[in-house]
């Protein structure tokens, strides 16, 4: 269950000096202001969770079911609407307004938007597959993904098989990154990329002198 969250927009980069002097790349993102435009609860609906809504929208551009849905918070109209589940659901009250500091400085997030759409791309941009040989004779099919990997049996190009197609435009989550400051007058929350909380695979062994007496590092 979540203890903080917030829906926000990306604003652009900045670099930030801490307390040792070092510069500190991060991401400046526009946090809130949001409001709770919906409580759902166990009895009603099933299960606890609280709906935030953000960024201002025009009434014309709303149909009478989403302007009925969101007067029942007040007179703000928001033109993105999510979910969240909390720990505790009972903190807040409809038309509630959450901002930025709800976060402070040392927190740590995950966050999660939308990727920049990249269009129609092939599978070296798409997927870092390597190129066809550059040497004479390999004819104009360098960036090409080359065999299908199929024969008569299946007859077929396996699911998964990396190909063209589009790039981008899809949900990602980074974790683990660090809230370096919070500005709650103008809603602004600096992140910055911290280390991973994920395992990642570590080479066996490290390069070491050989204990083979054949070779020349063992034999010095």
């Amino acid at each position: 269950m979540l203890q903080k969250a917030i829906i926000g927009k990306k604003i652009g980069m900045t670099q930030i000096f801490n307390a040792d002097g070092k510069v500190i790349p991060c991401t400046v993102i526009e946090a809130g202001p949001c409001v709770v435009t919906q409580l759902k609860t166990e009895e009603k609906d099933g299960y606890n969770a609280v709906q935030f809504g953000f960024e201002d929208i025009k009434e014309r551009k709303l149909n009478k079911p989403e302007k009925g849905h969101l007067k029942k918070a007040g007179d703000s109209l928001k033109k993105y609407l999510k979910e969240f589940r909390f720990a505790d659901c009972s903190t807040f009250q409809l038309g509630d307004v959450i901002k930025a500091d709800m976060f402070v400085a040392g927190d740590y997030v995950d966050v999660t938007g939308t990727s920049k759409g990249k269009g129609y791309a092939g599978v070296i941009k798409r997927f870092n597959a390597g190129r066809s040989p550059m040497s004479h004779g390999a004819g104009p099919m360098h960036r090409h993904q080359g065999s299908m990997g199929a024969c008569s049996d299946p007859s077929k190009i396996m699911k998964g098989k990396m190909m063209p197609g589009h790039m981008g435009a899809e949900q990602v989550t980074v974790q683990n990154l660090d809230v370096v400051k919070v500005d709650p007058e103008l809603n602004l929350i600096a992140v910055v990329l911290k280390n991973t909380v994920k395992n990642n695979k570590v080479a066996k062994g490290e390069a070491d002198i050989s204990k083979n007496p054949q070779k020349a590092s063992a034999r010095k």
